[in-house]
């Protein structure tokens, strides 16, 4: 229980989400898969978006998520419940591991399928140039540079030029393509640079 209520104040984040009660299959279908896209995360059910407890019936709930993973994501979410008991209710907590077969697409309508990620506390809608860098790929060579060393690099050329395209960050930090679209992807979902994909040619900058 303590640990429950610890977890509630850190409030919504990229790996939290809080939900009242699960209604709309296809809604929460967003919500799974972008936890699986990005790092994993968690749902509370019987939780208001302002923190407070109020208890829900875990096989109803249950149901519905099972009909959201079914039928609103391709392929299926993996998902863990726990049921946790509180004194204003029970809190059934929805665990999404990160997934090792991205991309999942979420059902927005008849034959209309598509990707999400999660970025701070919000599930949004992926561009192609994420999507395609959300694959698993192979571990790079040992010799490259610390991860966190080349996405300072990253946002260092982002703040001295103010906006690039991805072949202009290529020639800039020296960078494969894939290398490249991998570090700005991968900063995109941590909330610190943007993509502009509606341009002729997709360019980054700050958030």
């Amino acid at each position: 229980m303590q640990e429950m209520l610890l977890l509630i104040l850190k409030g919504e984040s990229d790996t939290l989400e809080f939900k009242k009660t699960i209604t709309n299959p296809d809604r929460i279908a967003r919500t799974l898969v972008s936890f699986a896209n990005t790092r994993g995360g968690q749902i509370l059910v019987g939780v208001q978006d302002n923190g407070t407890i109020c208890g829900v019936d875990p096989e109803e709930e249950k149901h519905t998520l099972e009909q959201a993973i079914s039928f609103f994501c391709d392929p299926p979410v993996r998902v863990v419940y726990k049921e946790v008991e509180m004194d204003e209710g029970t809190i059934l907590k929805v665990i999404v591991p990160e997934s090792a077969t991205k991309p999942h697409l979420a059902k927005v309508k008849e034959g209309d399928w598509r990707s999400y990620v999660r970025v701070k506390d919000e599930s949004v809608q992926t561009s192609k140039l994420v999507e395609k860098s959300l694959i698993l790929e192979p571990a790079e060579e040992a010799e490259e540079a610390p991860l966190n060393h080349q996405h300072q690099r990253l946002l260092l050329l982002l703040q001295k030029h103010r906006k690039l395209t991805l072949k202009q960050v290529m020639h800039h930090a020296n960078l494969s393509r894939r290398r490249a679209q991998r570090l700005l992807v991968e900063l995109v979902l941590q909330g610190k640079v943007r993509l502009h994909d509606k341009e002729k040619e997709p360019y980054f900058t700050l958030s």
